[in-house]
Formats: C-alpha cells, structure tokens, sequence
C-alpha cells in the first residue's frame, strides 16, 4: 500500500512546477518516434500471425458441418477486436516500451541525472515522465489499430492461402452482427493500458536504487506489475462496459 500511495503522489507531481508548453511538445514529438513509431514493426509481424493462429484454431475447433465457415471469420474478428489487439499488444508493449522507460529513468538516477535536474529546480518527473506518458497516450490507441487490422488481415491470408475456408466466407463473417461499440471499447482499453504501462514503468525507473544490477531489477518489475495491471484493468473495463 505504500508504493500505491508514493504511486499517487508520483502522478501528482506531473502537473506541478511545468516547463514551457514549447519544451513539452518538443519532448512528447520525440517520445512518440521512440514509443510509437520504433514499435510498428514488432507490433506488425505479431499481429499478422496473431491473426493467421487465431484463424487456424478457430476452424479446428469449429470442424462441424452444422456451423457454417462465416462463423470463423465473426469469431477471429470479435476476439481481435475485444481482447486480442488491445491485451496482448499491451503485454508486449509493456515487454519492450515499458522495460525500456523503466531502465532509462533507474538509469538516469543511478548516474544522478535526475539529481542534477532538480538541483536546477527543474521538476524532474515533470520534465521527463510526462512527456512519455502522454505521447504513449496518443500512439498506443494507433499501434492498436494497427495490430487489429493485421491480424485480421492475417486471418484473410489463411484463408486465401489453405483450405480451411474460403476467403468469400471469412469476408461473410467478418460483416456479420458486427457491434461498432467493440471498437469504441478496444480504443477505451488502448487508452487506460498506455497510460498504465507508461506510469508503472516511469516510476519504477524513477525511483530505483541502487546500481546497474537494480536497474534491471526496476525494468522486471515495471514489467510484470503493468502486466498484472493490464489484466486487473481488462477484468474490470468488461465488467463495466460490457456486461449488462
């Protein structure tokens, strides 16, 4: 309970004492290039056979001649949509971008930068947590965009590519019944994920002790508490926005 509420405080501390809007856009334009657009490639070649998987166990698992081959295509794209594109991208966005902040920041203060900022009467964790937070903000909704619609296109090119169905009838399914709320509540979960995973990993870092060795403990632990955060955040935004 304690480093819940250090936690709390922690986030206080970015909004007082701030720099300049200038310095702010400045910073958050180069936390989206190292945030957003240095993870299009990893989160590409997931999704992709994120998708084409999904596709296959579905289709071996719906093998009966009583349900017809457009159910595969509804199923892949509901479970892309609602779980697939915002949860486990999350999960690997919290491996490589969380780790990453965590370990710069335990970094910084391990070398006394962060010292060094405050000593200037710069509010450190304003100056360099915020601008992370916020740029991940704006470019994880896309990596998730991004990652649900590779991943159906992966599913189309199972379709297209092996015989477990035809590509006219996964086309079929993925128009089928389709609820616009779920991408509205894909984008709600990208939103609370990214600022979940940046804000974890940004205090972990920014609090570290230590030397090199706990650096590295600091990236571990953003990891698997944004993790357990993610999942915790999953259970509950279902609970509240889907079940009725």
């Amino acid at each position: 309970m304690s480093n819940l509420g250090r936690y709390i405080l922690f986030l206080g501390k970015l909004f007082t004492n701030r720099e300049t809007f200038g310095t702010y856009v400045r910073l958050t334009l180069d936390e989206c290039i190292y945030v957003g657009i240095n993870s299009i490639v990893l989160v590409s070649i997931v999704s992709i056979f994120m998708g084409a998987v999904s596709t296959l166990q579905t289709a071996y698992n719906l093998l009966n001649p009583l349900i017809p081959d457009s159910v595969i295509g509804l199923v892949v794209r509901d479970l892309t949509i609602l779980e697939l594109a915002p949860t486990i991208t999350a999960i690997i966005f919290a491996g490589k971008v969380g780790s990453s902040i965590a370990g710069n920041l335990g970094t910084m203060r391990i070398t006394e930068q962060i010292d060094a900022l405050e000593v200037m009467g710069i509010n450190s964790v304003s100056y360099l947590v915020l601008p992370k937070i916020v740029a991940t903000l704006f470019m994880y909704p896309f990596l998730v965009i991004l990652a649900g619609s590779l991943a159906i296109a992966g599913g189309y090119l199972v379709a297209e590519l092996t015989e477990v169905l035809s590509p006219a009838n996964y086309f079929t399914g993925l128009k089928t019944e389709f609820n616009e709320f779920s991408v509205t509540f894909a984008l709600i979960k990208s939103v609370v994920f990214g600022f979940l995973v940046s804000s974890i990993s940004a205090f972990m870092g920014y609090y570290t002790k230590g030397g090199a060795l706990e650096v590295g403990q600091s990236s571990t632990r953003a990891v698997t508490v944004s993790c357990i955060a993610i999942l915790l955040s999953d259970f509950v935004l279902a609970q509240l926005l889907l079940v009725r």
